[in-house]
């Protein structure tokens, strides 16, 4: 890495700064359910374990777990979505009430169930995932209604920074991301986004783009290797200067991240960690790079804050949200941190 440092009294001020912001989410959300129990046995039926149950769970998932990262951050998370008019839109509407997040930025739609994602988990294992879900884009009209929504929302509150969540739910199109985009350039609000493969392209002029290393080989349709930063750099560079992209932050797993912008090409190396799951962990990345875009930090900076709560998050099982106090006190060990 370049020379760079930056104070303790620094770090502390980021994380102090944080408690001011407003940051509007928009993604396909979900209920995280999980069933935890016991494995004794295997079923006489068929070759699989037998749980018994001991523990049943409801957790806010998908871009609703990015709002639970940016809460725990000490910000404030404004939710925009779709959720369906059955039973389990109800259950997603009452945990976010538990959790004190705000209601008004979500759509109920006749044409959609609840995205609801089941792990089954065996002496603490994850065993089996079940996706009760739609994946067709939201209709015209639905969309319009979710663009008239969050224009009066970035009329009406101050918002500091825009996330795009994109689980490939259909919850985001390409009109819905020009449009969004197109307003937050007009009021000078710094735009992220967590893709997917289908909108991949679509994210022309953001701020910052955080894919991982599978989806910007998918979206790129370039055999990038990870093991060569130099050639993954020129990929990046190439693609962010088309698309007209800020800066790309990639997400390489156990190798950390690569940050890429004009000015600035860094790798930053992952910490050894003990990985129990890693469910959940770019929710974690890009609501921290977000919010250190809101208050524009410095690339290297924001790149290895996001890239050690990345890491954090993956010592848990299950998906959970940054612990603040803990990110705090790993941040103020890092190399550069004088």
């Amino acid at each position: 890495m370049k020379k760079f440092s930056i104070k303790k009294d620094q770090i502390r001020e980021i994380f102090k700064s944080f408690n001011s912001l407003n940051v509007l989410i928009i993604g396909d959300v979900m209920i995280d359910s999980y069933l935890w129990g016991k494995v004794n046995r295997i079923s006489p039926e068929a070759p699989v374990p037998i749980v018994t149950v001991s523990k049943k769970e409801r957790r806010l998932g998908g871009a609703a777990n990015v709002a639970l990262n940016i809460q725990a951050l000490g910000a404030n998370p404004i939710l925009c979505s779709v959720i369906g008019v059955d039973i389990e839109g109800q259950a997603f509407l009452d945990l976010l009430k538990s959790q004190k997040l705000s209601q008004k930025g979500i759509l109920k739609s006749r044409d959609r169930i609840t995205t609801v994602k089941t792990r089954i988990i065996g002496n603490h294992a994850q065993l089996l995932r079940v996706d009760d879900e739609v994946e067709e884009e939201i209709i015209p009209s639905e969309t319009q209604q979710l663009i008239t929504l969050i224009s009066y929302i970035l009329t009406h509150d101050k918002i500091d920074v825009i996330i795009f969540e994109d689980y490939n739910k259909g919850l985001i199109t390409s009109k819905l991301i020009s449009k969004v985009v197109e307003l937050a350039k007009s009021k000078g609000i710094p735009t992220c986004v967590d893709p997917k493969k289908k909108n991949f392209n679509a994210y022309k002029g953001v701020s910052l783009f955080k894919p991982n290393l599978k989806e910007l080989r998918e979206g790129v349709k370039l055999d990038v290797n990870a093991d060569n930063i130099k050639e993954l750099q020129r990929a990046v560079s190439s693609y962010r200067v088309k698309q007209k992209i800020d800066t790309v932050l990639v997400t390489l797993a156990e190798k950390g991240v690569i940050t890429n912008s004009r000015k600035v090409k860094e790798h930053i190396s992952a910490h050894i960690r003990s990985i129990a799951d890693v469910s959940g962990a770019g929710d974690t990345v890009i609501s921290v790079a977000a919010l250190c875009r809101a208050i524009e930090c410095k690339d290297v900076l924001t790149a290895a804050l996001a890239n050690l709560s990345g890491g954090l998050v993956c010592e848990e099982i299950g998906v959970v949200p940054i612990d603040k106090s803990r990110l705090f006190e790993e941040a103020l060990k890092l190399d550069f941190v004088k």
